[in-house]
């Protein structure tokens, strides 16, 4: 029977699902090995071709480390909390679950259809209220730990209070709050509960605080960095403005250092740990103490000083401005009368802008004179404070010191603004020439540091200023504590309620805190949250409970601990599962997570670690960021009058220069070969169903151009179209002969006919030519190992270094090479069969049930091993030519002498064929090139 590709694959869907074949369990037996992707958000929209990239890669490379002899884990579920299904639920009035419950149905059902080798029984939903528990249960871990500088690592908060009794503040070393209190023993013991638990918030590893956020009061929610564009909401286009709320946040810049050293022990593309090391921004320099100088005696300030942080501290003398963040909490009391009005407009302009935008922007100069002045601690003089939107109030203090004649961007804001230049070197050299010299040390109208090289001024600064008491030496980082917490309804509670103003855990064994029902999705009137809609929702009947809920990164930042043990009710995993699969081996997923979803998995992964939770420092060994498929899009063409007004004829893409036209998007599924279906367009435009078509030869030629794939644009593939045209088999082996992994390549459907007749070819040679199924068991020939051990090896180090796409055409080259030979050998084709399982597991499990191995699935054969004797040229494969036409190939020993060849080939029974009964008139032997009869 010819190649009944959905047959097959429905059955073999269908067996593996029912003997649960990838379910993975304990076996100490055999090395672990544990392969993740990324889990994806399910959509309304379900897949398209390209998602399923990164998850057939890992796939197959999963399906070969069994052959290999691992125990394999290869999990798979559903980050499902998330903003589009609550937008969906705002604007239906449907409960999220719903929507996602459906839209789940439809990517298990999709990825099923694949024929992924994932364990389904491991299955997780971050919605599920089983899963979200221990999400809670971190956050409560978070929130009773603080960060022991002393021991570098987080620690239960019952032993700071141990040395709060013991003896008070000075002698911690901790991560905490700035403003902190000192204070001795005894005045720890005489401190009531509510002062005790205010002054451990400042040092709990999560913590409320207040925070400027990027506010969207369309959504209702707080959004990320990563959400908004050009001062708009990604999603749905509406106005952000920065905002100062009342967030919980958690410390994961008491991890910079460990984060940025983890970086040199785990495997990842070099473009991902290059943007974590500069999210963490790790710089030495100093701090440095600005008096303010209070010439009006009628201001309330909170600090008598402003602090900078920086890591230039030997240019100190030539400070000629001192900028704050427009949000930073002394702009108000700094601001003079006479410049309240330009202060304010300027901070109402900055808040239109995201923090991302304000930090790319660095050509434009602009700015805002407080009308205050500080004092220059090493100088004396008396500087201007400005604010400017350059500056972020996040980013180490929230001030920074102008150095023009050290700095081209301070140069251009000083110059714009007709600022004063302290000059700190000798002459009007070039800009970017005085940073070099000024590096090097030639000191000029710099104080006590003249004359003194780069290292000697910056230590003697350093020791002059903590002399002073007004500056010290000073490790800083970027990376600022992560918000945690949106306004939104659709995620994780977060398990704490309010007493007296001040928040309390939860107890334990009360989690998980579920998510109540509410009558609509969006914030209350007054402008809570949406959990403020809860009725009769509140601790212990009178204490309310946090309205907030977790932000989207909270239940992925530990997803792959519960799938070492998904159904555990005790523990998020057993330490036992824990112990054996330890961590992730191969992670597959996008290159836009490096400083969200990865940043933050390993922050959670470190603070387990601390608390004994889990062994390993690292998450994911080795990550791999595959690209993205792009669309390919289809376009027709409008011809338009002179007015520029749309007429009803179409011109084929050929044709398109002799008119003037407009290009019109088609669906790229009506389209074949770039050859309109003008009767399904017509269908897809009911507009046109009357229009004439300019046709070049009869047909209508459509436009191409790569684009994303986007069902704006009407070029989305749904790969359950392909399947059910080709086959999974096919699908999966076209996605990875489209290029390499890592690289992004646009997508052709117009290419993968040719996989598809590959796959016809691979079934053939185990059929004859009535396709009955028909092997023989005698003994292989050389010619045949030779090209069974050659792709045995191509794809195994292939896949070892996750180069998919080269084994797909090496593949196509051996299956011909054995179609020539002829080749029906039991032994050959099995042992192919179990080469090609990874890439098209379908095919193989029905050929290799054929050959008459019922038990079990190949899925657990052994991978051949490579025999490199079989690959010693010992053979040639001879051209032979009739008349100078090539006939066929023929393997003879290279010993062979000219008289021997031409004996071989002159008795061979297909040569005497084009023989017809002639004697030949001149037999030509090259020995090693080839043989040429003349009849």
């Amino acid at each position: 029977m010819d190649y009944q590709f959905r047959e097959i694959e429905q059955k073999w869907q269908k067996h593996w699902a029912q003997n649960q074949t990838f379910k993975a369990e304990k076996d100490t037996t055999k090395p672990k090995f544990y392969v993740l992707d990324m889990f994806p958000y399910p959509s309304g929209a379900g897949l398209h071709v390209g998602h399923p990239l990164g998850y057939i890669a890992s796939d197959i490379f999963a399906r070969y480390k069994r052959l290999k002899g691992f125990n394999v884990l290869h999990p798979m579920g559903y980050d499902s909390f998330g903003l589009p299904a609550e937008q969906y639920a705002i604007q239906t009035g449907q409960h999220p679950a719903l929507t996602t419950e459906t839209n789940i149905n439809t990517y298990r059902t999709q990825l099923d259809k694949i024929g992924f080798s994932f364990d389904w029984s491991r299955e997780v939903r971050t919605s599920d209220a089983g899963y979200y528990k221990w999400t809670q249960w971190i956050f409560m871990q978070l929130f009773n730990s603080w960060y022991n500088l002393e021991t570098d690592r987080a620690e239960d908060i019952t032993t700071l209070i141990e040395k709060f009794n013991a003896s008070g503040s000075a002698d911690v070393r901790a991560v905490c709050d700035e403003e902190v209190k000192s204070f001795m023993p005894s005045d720890w013991a005489t401190m009531t509960d509510e002062e005790r638990q205010e002054e451990l918030l400042k040092y709990r590893l999560t913590y409320l605080r207040e925070s400027t956020v990027n506010w969207c009061a369309a959504l209702g929610t707080v959004l990320a960095n990563d959400e908004v564009k050009d001062g708009y909401s990604e999603r749905g286009g509406h106005p952000v403005e920065q905002k100062k709320m009342m967030q919980w946040s958690m410390r994961i810049s008491a991890y910079a250092e460990r984060l940025l050293q983890g970086l040199n022990t785990i495997d990842w593309p070099e473009p991902v740990k290059e943007m974590q090391r500069n999210w963490i921004g790790k710089s030495v320099g100093a701090s440095v103490r600005f008096k303010i100088d209070n010439a009006d005696a009628d201001r309330v300030l909170s600090a008598d000083y402003i602090e900078v942080f920086t890591t230039r501290v030997d240019t100190i003398f030539g400070v000629s401005y001192l900028v704050l963040a427009p949000e930073h909490e002394l702009v108000t009391a700094l601001t003079t009368p006479a410049q309240l009005e330009a202060v304010n407009g300027y901070i109402a302009q900055t808040k239109k802008k995201s923090e991302l935008d304000r930090m790319a922007d660095i050509k434009t100069v602009s700015g805002a004179f407080t009308g205050s002045y500080v004092i220059n601690p090493v100088s004396g003089e008396r500087v201007q404070l400005w604010i400017a939107d350059y500056v972020l109030a996040g980013y180490g203090t929230g001030a920074v010191m102008g150095v023009p004649s050290g700095d081209q961007r301070d140069w251009l804001f000083a110059t714009h603004f007709g600022l004063q230049i302290v000059q700190i070197l000798d002459g009007q050299k070039d800009i970017e020439v005085q940073a070099d010299a000024t590096k090097e040390g030639l000191y000029i109208n710099s104080g006590f540091i003249n004359g003194m090289t780069y290292a000697e001024a910056t230590a003697t600064l350093n020791a002059w200023l903590e002399e002073q008491g007004v500056g010290k030496a000073k490790v800083n980082y970027r990376m600022r504590d992560a918000i945690f917490g949106r306004q939104r309804y659709w995620g994780e509670p977060i398990p704490v309620y309010f007493k007296d103003g001040l928040p309390y855990l939860v107890k334990e064994e009360e989690l998980p805190l579920v998510l109540p029902e509410i009558d609509k999705y969006l914030p209350t009137e007054t402008g809570e949250p949406p959990l403020g809609r809860a009725e009769d929702w509140s601790y212990d009947d009178q204490y309310e409970y946090e309205l907030s809920t977790m932000p989207g990164w909270a239940g992925s930042s530990w997803y792959w601990y519960r799938y070492m043990d998904a159904q555990n009710s005790s523990d998020f995993a057993s330490k036992d599962a824990i112990a054996y699969w330890k961590d992730v081996d191969l992670y597959i997923g996008g290159a836009e997570h490096a400083t969200g979803h990865l940043l933050y998995s390993r922050f959670w992964n470190k603070f387990l670690k601390d608390l004994g939770y889990v062994q390993e420092e690292e998450p994911f060994k080795k990550l791999i960021n595959q690209g993205m498929i792009q669309g390919r899009s289809n376009f027709v063409y409008r011809v338009v009058d002179e007015e520029g007004r749309g007429t009803n004829t179409l011109v084929s893409q050929g044709l398109k220069k002799e008119y003037k036209t407009s290009a019109l998007h088609v669906d790229v599924n009506i389209v074949e070969n770039e050859v309109l279906n003008i009767e399904k367009f017509k269908l897809f435009r009911p507009e046109f169903a009357a229009a004439e078509f300019i046709l070049e030869n009869g047909k209508y030629i459509c436009g191409v151009e790569v684009e994303k794939m986007s069902k704006s644009k009407f070029n989305v593939v749904n790969p359950d179209v392909l399947i059910e045209n080709y086959g999974a088999d096919t699908l999966r082996m076209y996605e990875m002969f489209l290029g390499p992994l890592e690289q992004s390549k646009p997508w052709n459907t117009n290419g993968i006919e040719g996989v598809f007749k590959f796959l016809r070819k691979f079934w053939r040679l185990f059929h004859n030519d009535q396709w009955v199924f028909n092997v023989e068991d005698d003994i292989p020939a050389k010619a045949e190992l030779k090209a069974l051990h050659k792709i045995i090896k191509k794809v195994q180090d292939d896949i070892d270094r996750f180069s998919f796409n080269t084994s797909v055409s090496s593949f196509m080259i051996a299956v011909n090479e054995l179609t020539d030979l002829k080749c029906k050998n039991r032994q050959v084709l099995e042992d192919l069969v179990i080469v090609l399982s990874s890439y098209a597991p379908h095919i193989c499990e029905e050929l290799w049930s054929l050959l008459g191995n019922e038990a079990g699935s190949l899925s657990f054969a052994k991978y051949p091993v490579f025999n490199p004797e079989y690959m010693v040229e010992d053979e040639f494969s001879y051209p032979v030519s009739v008349n100078g036409k090539t006939r066929l190939n023929l393997n003879l020993s290279l010993s062979l002498e000219a008289a021997e060849i031409e004996a071989a080939v002159l008795s061979n029974e297909d040569v005497q064929k084009y023989l017809e009964g002639k004697a030949p008139k001149k037999v030509i032997v090259v020995k090693g090139r080839i043989v040429n009869i003349v009849i």
